[in-house]
């Protein structure tokens, strides 16, 4: 087989043609390069090109003291802030055996599942755009704003929440706040009939994703491959029923894995609509137990100057993208001497590889979508 990489003037007919979908392409979701080995219309072979936004920020990490690295690690997943935070305050507590104040504890919890919520409805808006279909996005973006104002309200940001600290919370919640938060939860959850009936309801779009892009649970486990993604594959796992962190142990109840077995576009797409439901239940449960809660601290005094003693840890969340992993090693400075970031997008994306030869370009595009990714969660 000859290749040939097709620029102005064309290519044979006999040879396969190359072709570079990004790394700036309306189709991408950011600096995403896929360079696509075609046979016609059918791909033939497929390679993610990542690493046009990586900013070391593993490197920055050994820098920056135990405060300043949630300011860095934040950012990656852009989607997920709040997250992202959470893991790396999590990994540093564990390292410090630290007891953190149950206030906190539901706190963080609450906070998480609106973050979750946030993640969602972008993905459940843009997905449907990139198929055609431009409403969604505006109802997605209605929905957003109503619970960017809680969080704004009680963190002071809108992208970058910089809300989790060592030991707790920033500072004490505003008064009325979990009020206000409590009825964002039901005009939201009033709402979200739109993509149970606009989107799902939608010959259209089952048409373009039922069947399409099937991953199996084999090639899910084989490339690490975990959240929404995977367990629209049949890989029933969730960090969050199976080892609960946070307040998740008490909310079994409420908390629901939601799972396809179909593990094609569509089934993707119900996993992701399906768990904001959840989340958004998950929420107005954190809501009632915090209004139980008798006052308290929400945070632990720190000294000036915050060392973790010598040694390593593991922790590990359920983003709302997948499984997050931060391995923590300390040689007692008030600095990580290494903090490895396991991002979930990273992960996922490598599945592309396996998933897209064998299918038509005109499908590549619903595929890509259907994956859920970050492109900074990517490359970091």
């Amino acid at each position: 087989m000859t290749e040939t990489t097709v620029g102005i003037g064309g290519a044979a007919e006999s040879t396969d043609m190359v072709l570079n979908i990004g790394p700036q392409h309306p189709s991408t979701h950011g600096v995403l390069r896929l360079r696509l080995v075609l046979d016609g219309e059918v791909i033939r072979h497929a390679e993610p090109v990542v690493g046009y936004m990586h900013r070391g920020a593993e490197k920055l990490f050994e820098a920056r003291d135990y405060r300043q690295i949630i300011m860095l690690a934040n950012r990656h997943d852009w989607l997920s802030a709040f997250s992202n935070e959470l893991g790396v305050v999590m990994a540093v507590e564990r390292m410090l055996g630290m007891e953190v104040p149950e206030r906190a504890v539901w706190t963080r919890t609450l906070l998480a599942e609106l973050n979750r919520v946030l993640n969602h409805l972008m993905f459940l808006g843009s997905y449907p755009l990139e198929l055609g279909g431009i409403t969604p996005i505006f109802h997605a973006f209605r929905e957003r704003e109503d619970l960017q104002h809680v969080m704004e309200e009680v963190s002071g940001g809108r992208m970058h929440y910089m809300f989790n600290r060592v030991g707790g919370l920033k500072e004490d919640l505003p008064a009325g706040w979990p009020g206000r938060v409590r009825a964002a939860v039901a005009e939201v959850r009033s709402r979200m009939d739109v993509y149970d009936r606009l989107v799902l309801g939608n010959e259209i779009f089952r048409g373009r994703t039922r069947g399409v892009g099937v991953l199996s649970p084999e090639i899910a486990h084989a490339y690490g491959v975990s959240g929404p993604i995977a367990r629209a594959s049949g890989v029933d796992f969730d960090l969050r029923r199976d080892e609960p962190y946070l307040a998740y142990g008490d909310l079994q109840d409420t908390l629901e894995v939601v799972t396809r077995t179909e593990g094609d576009c569509l089934a993707r797409f119900e996993c992701l609509l399906g768990q904001t439901h959840n989340s958004l239940d998950l929420a107005d449960a954190c809501l009632d137990r915090l209004a139980e809660l008798p006052p308290g601290p929400i945070n632990q005094r720190l000294p000036k100057v915050l060392k973790a003693p010598e040694g390593h840890t593991y922790a590990w969340t359920e983003n709302p993208l997948g499984l997050n992993g931060y391995y923590l090693v300390s040689k007692g400075d008030k600095t990580p001497y290494r903090l490895k970031l396991r991002s979930a997008s990273y992960n996922n994306i490598q599945a592309l590889v396996e998933l897209l030869p064998g299918t038509l370009v005109a499908d590549m595009v619903a595929i890509l979508g259907s994956f859920f990714f970050v492109v900074g969660d990517i490359d970091k």
